[in-house]
């Protein structure tokens, strides 16, 4: 038995806030919106993907922002991406580096935590 690899990461978001979702994730993080299929997309939320990442917004009540959990992202220019968030108004917060990377740490518009990693140098 192997792991292939993540098919996806779920946030959790509270409920009516897409909108904000699609601004944050797909405007400024740069992420495609993915129509959800028909069977579950009364549930609210939405989802994206980039390339071969793929992450969901779930609805979730009473929601509880992940403050601590959460999904690395990888990105080629985190440049590009901090610019993007600045322009937003969005504030980083920066981190220790992890060797081979530069890293910043975002909150999304409903405070779950998210970690933006530029690869630097070869990993294992």
């Amino acid at each position: 038995m192997g792991f292939l690899g993540f098919h996806h990461v779920q946030l959790a978001m509270p409920p009516g806030r897409e909108a904000e979702a699609v601004r944050f994730y797909g405007e400024v993080l740069g992420f495609d919106q993915v129509p959800k299929p028909p069977n579950i997309a009364a549930r609210g939320g939405c989802w994206f993907r980039s390339g071969r990442v793929e992450l969901h917004l779930g609805v979730e009540e009473p929601f509880t922002p992940a403050r601590k959990a959460h999904p690395a992202l990888l990105l080629e220019d985190l440049g590009v991406v901090e610019r993007r968030l600045a322009a937003a108004g969005v504030e980083p917060v920066l981190d220790e580096q992890l060797e081979g990377h530069r890293r910043v740490y975002v909150s999304d518009p409903f405070g779950n935590r998210l970690e933006l990693l530029e690869a630097t140098a070869s990993r294992p």
